[in-house]
């Protein structure tokens, strides 16, 4: 509650001022903020987004308030200077930790479906930006490693990934990337984890989510920084893209 407390604030505070959408998962209400960021009405939606609930151990900085404030900090962006060629939104999802039930909320309750959903989940350190993707071929892909490498960023794009509010808008056939930031040699060990396998070694971001040890500390500043100005890159060379 604290944490949308701030976001409403700081949304408010940047002229885009939040709908809460309540919802029920059994004896729990969750609360999920959407704000219109930019763009006409006639232009085709783009909505990011990522979820603002965590565990209960530790402070959820990595998981995920990292996310949140990528999707803070690129919705201050396209307000400040908004694409060509889409309208932008930006959502807060609750209970993604209780089975992505934000986001399936989100679906549910019969919203428009978006040009594009792009997630943002775990964007803490390392060195490379990780892309979930159903369509490798898809024109975002091609400028998300453009705008990867020009950070000095490596890249990993396709389907394997872990589990997040991406999932939800892909099962109901709505278009979805999700983005990560972390170390490119964590990678094929996170995936193992979730694979039900034994890695190699326990990747850094298994030790910290969920766990007394997501503190703030562990997140790097200034890898998140070259990670935001890689995808709003990424994103805007797509938008400009799109009348071609």
């Amino acid at each position: 509650a604290g944490r949308r407390d701030y976001l409403r604030k700081r949304l408010e505070a940047a002229g885009m001022p939040a709908q809460v959408q309540t919802f029920a998962h059994g004896k729990v209400v969750g609360e999920n903020l959407i704000s219109p960021v930019s763009g006409d009405a006639a232009q085709p939606l783009l909505l990011i987004g990522a979820h603002s609930d965590r565990v209960s151990a530790g402070r959820g900085a990595t998981d995920n308030a990292s996310g949140s404030a990528v999707a803070l900090a690129l919705a201050e962006r396209f307000r400040s200077k908004p694409l060509q060629h889409h309208r932008v939104q930006v959502a807060f999802w609750d209970l993604e930790e209780e089975g992505l039930r934000g986001a399936a909320a989100y679906i549910a309750d019969k919203r428009e479906q978006p040009a594009l959903y792009v997630n943002f989940d775990v964007f803490g350190w390392g060195d490379s930006l990780w892309m979930m993707t159903p369509d490798d071929a898809h024109p975002l892909v091609a400028r998300s490693r453009d705008a990867a490498q020009a950070q000095g960023l490596q890249i990993t794009a396709g389907r394997q990934y872990p589990p997040t509010d991406h999932l939800a808008f892909l099962k109901a056939e709505w278009p979805a990337v999700s983005y990560s930031l972390v170390g490119a040699a964590e990678i094929p060990n996170i995936l193992a984890v979730f694979s039900g396998k034994e890695p190699e070694s326990m990747p850094k971001v298994m030790k910290v989510i969920h766990s007394a040890d997501d503190t703030i500390e562990h997140v790097d500043a200034d890898a998140v920084a070259k990670g935001i100005d890689a995808v709003e890159a990424a994103i805007r060379a797509w938008d400009a893209g799109v009348a071609e």
